[in-house]
């Protein structure tokens, strides 16, 4: 059985690290822009279909039916039957469904990015042999690196103070 804490830790971990990054900016067309660029942590609840991508069992993988049979009419990778929570947060910020990290092609990081994948954990320890998933460090410095060229992309200026994280 998971431990409260371990739920709380990944809640905390998703609230805090899902980067909305708003800001209001005068953009040279004269007329004030907002964007927003939605990156998404978490394990099973949240992954989108990254284990689709990782060399794994397909105890860890949902692209087969009947994950997404109902809604998408086909296996999309996440571990459920419909929209996932991060699918519904993205619809209220009037983002598209944000795509995969390991996603082949996947090179549109303007609205953000999935790094959600089943097993993930915040330790280096979680499910240790069991799921080959890529850990919060690795994430973390994933999504630095993606943080930045949403930023270039928006054609903010260099004030980070603008930024929310």
């Amino acid at each position: 059985m998971v431990r409260p804490s371990s739920l709380f830790l990944v809640f905390f971990l998703h609230v805090v690290l899902v980067s909305s990054c708003t800001t209001s900016t005068e953009v040279r067309s004269e007329h004030s822009r907002n964007h927003v660029a939605f990156f998404i942590f978490g394990d099973s609840f949240f992954d989108a279909g990254n284990n689709n991508y990782i060399n794994t069992t397909t105890l860890d993988q949902a692209n087969f039916w009947p994950y997404g049979e109902t809604y998408f009419k086909f296996p999309t990778g996440r571990f459920a039957d419909g929209r996932l929570i991060s699918d519904f947060i993205a619809e209220y910020a009037k983002l598209p469904l944000i795509p995969p990290f390991l996603q082949p092609g996947n090179n549109q990081y303007y609205y953000g990015v999935n790094f959600a994948s089943v097993g993930a954990g915040a330790l280096v320890e979680t499910f240790q042999g069991a799921v080959r998933a890529f850990h919060i460090t690795e994430k973390l410095r994933t999504m630095l690196y993606m943080l930045s060229l949403s930023i270039a992309f928006a054609n903010y200026d260099d004030d980070l103070h603008h930024i929310l994280v």
